[in-house]
């Protein structure tokens, strides 16, 4: 939890390393190559940088162009001006017509926390899962950032890759066997289970360890992967611990809670609290003060998950 590494810097560093392996990956933004760290891969590979003006929509559409020709393009900008703003062309020219594009919505969730609602991305998960086939995924520490730019590379369909701003604590083994679809077990508790996702899962991680310092044992679990989403570890921690709190940096409705809550009121219904944002456009602040007010900070998790345990 010592290392800090920044999240922009680190997907554009993957997506450099990533590209010396396949010279079919290329990389597309919406004026904000610099914003998106992907300036290093425009010094490297000048021919297979794509800079265009702020016209989003029309980017996807250049993308699966791209894609019909065989080639690999990582579209990268703030995350709801790739995922809301374009919606129907991720819907239709991506997802409908299978292209093997990947989009990389940066600065996601509360994390342009000073620009407000416009900029911060709480719906992104909810809305683009409802696309058939493509692929969600909300890397939670930077060794996580870097395993899932390698994997969308070489995974085939339509990838949606969402990353945040602020500097991320090293949390995950670099030689972890990330894969997609597979959530992974940070902690083996059996008291109740916290699953975590994305900017959120050091939050998760340090409200565990208070957690085991009172008694409690939860059982950790950083679902880097939404969709697919790992069902057979999700209905193996509901029936071993018995409960389940989801924790994510995005709203309740359609998001990882709500992608849980529905497997589990299917396939083996389980007491469930999810924490997250509730049904509101989020204030303009300082990003820790925005969690603090969205009670998302590490103790009010810990505080949460207790209260939880001890319900009836």
């Amino acid at each position: 939890m010592d290392e800090l590494k920044d999240p922009r810097k680190t997907f554009g560093e993957a997506l450099v390393a990533a590209a010396q392996k396949n010279d079919r990956i290329v990389a597309l933004s919406a004026d904000s190559s610099g914003g998106s760290g992907m300036t290093p891969f425009r010094e490297k590979f000048p021919g297979r940088h794509f800079e265009f003006g702020i016209m989003e929509q029309g980017i996807m559409g250049f993308a699966s162009g791209l894609a019909t020709t065989g080639k690999i393009p990582f579209f990268a900008a703030i995350a709801p001006f790739v995922t809301a703003r374009p919606f129907e062309m991720f819907r239709n020219d991506l997802g409908y017509m299978c292209q093997n594009v990947k989009v990389v919505g940066r600065c996601a969730g509360l994390t342009y926390s000073d620009l407000g609602a416009t900029h911060q991305s709480l719906d992104d998960i909810a809305i683009i899962r409802t696309i058939p086939g493509v692929t969600v995924i909300n890397p939670g520490d930077p060794v996580d950032i870097v395993k899932a730019v390698h994997a969308a590379a070489e995974h085939i369909g339509p990838v949606y890759i969402k990353i945040g701003s602020p500097k991320m604590p090293v949390l995950m083994d670099e030689n972890y066997p990330f894969k997609i679809g597979k959530g992974v077990v940070m902690e083996a508790g059996n008291d109740i289970t916290i699953i975590a996702t994305g900017t959120l899962l050091s939050k998760a991680v340090v409200a565990t360890k208070a957690l085991q310092k009172k008694g409690i044992h939860p059982r950790l679990i950083n679902m880097h992967t939404i969709k697919p989403l790992d069902k057979e570890l999700v209905l193996k921690a509901a029936a071993e611990t018995g409960k389940i709190v989801t924790v994510e940096e995005g709203y309740l409705a359609g998001g990882l809670g709500g992608c849980i809550a529905e497997l589990l009121a299917t396939e083996y219904p389980t007491p469930m609290k999810m924490i997250g944002v509730d049904d509101q456009y989020a204030d303009a602040g300082p990003y820790e003060e925005l969690l603090a007010h969205l009670g998302l900070q590490s103790e009010q998790i810990a505080d949460t998950v207790e209260q939880f345990l001890n319900m009836n």
